[in-house]
């Protein structure tokens, strides 16, 4: 159920045909955690990737059980390792074989599943503090050419979780052709307004003839405003009030 060691044997499960692509991952030294994700159908934002500050981050996908993602939270939120969250949800699951499930926890382990129905190439592969999945995709070198960038890429999690889909999307990703992508990332600073999301970055693009291009491109917008206001007056006097505080 946890996905093997780095190094470690793939197993390959079903036949043929393409598919999504997707990568969970955490930055413990800056407290950050995220997940991000491209495939052929729309909308694959609002369904895939879950994440919320200082608990997890997760992936669901394959024929997605879009509830593993709330559940998971909550359990994760419990503090519950990710390997017990992915055993809890795949054994309460009838449909749990269709399915592929990826998670890091709050202290960046990680775990996933790939059920032994979903079509290939379909797997994953779980680093330090990080996971790979696939499935109808165009070949396990989709996931593999994934762990490889991550693995070596620095910067910002966002950017480097882009940076995985894009060296996905080159190793053959969905053979139908993508056309939605998107990326979330949590983060939380003591000095925020209560009333602001946890949601650091959350971008998502559909429709697009290269939509892993098109989020990098504004992921670069984004982050460039965001590096600007952290630069503010305003952040700054934010800032000072919270150490007074």
């Amino acid at each position: 159920m946890s996905g093997p060691a780095l190094g470690a044997p793939i197993t390959v499960q079903g036949r043929g045909g393409a598919g999504t692509f997707s990568i969970v991952a955490a930055d413990l030294e800056h407290g950050f955690w995220g997940a991000a994700v491209s495939t052929h159908p729309l909308s694959v934002g609002a369904v895939v990737p879950w994440a919320e500050w200082r608990v997890g981050a997760i992936a669901t996908q394959a024929q997605t059980n879009y509830r593993y993602g709330p559940l998971g939270l909550g359990l994760l939120r419990k503090g519950l390792s990710a390997e017990e969250v992915v055993r809890r949800l795949t054994r309460a699951d009838r449909e749990a074989q269709t399915r592929q499930l990826a998670i890091v926890d709050r202290r960046g382990r990680a775990a996933a599943w790939t059920g032994s129905a979903c079509q290939a190439s379909a797997l994953h592969v779980v680093g330090d503090g990080f996971s790979c999945q696939a499935n109808l995709v165009a070949g396990d070198e989709v996931v593999h050419s994934m762990v490889r960038t991550f693995e070596r890429s620095r910067g910002s999690l966002a950017g480097r979780l882009v940076t995985t889909l894009r060296a996905g999307e080159r190793a053959g990703s969905d053979r139908r052709g993508i056309q939605s992508a998107a990326v979330l990332v949590v983060h939380w600073e003591p000095w925020f307004d209560a009333t602001w999301s946890d949601h650091w970055v959350d971008l998502r693009v559909d429709q697009h003839k290269h939509p892993v291009r098109e989020l990098a491109r504004i992921l670069r917008i984004d982050e460039g405003l965001t590096r600007k206001y952290l630069r503010s007056k305003d952040a700054r006097d934010r800032r000072r009030r919270a150490r007074r505080s």
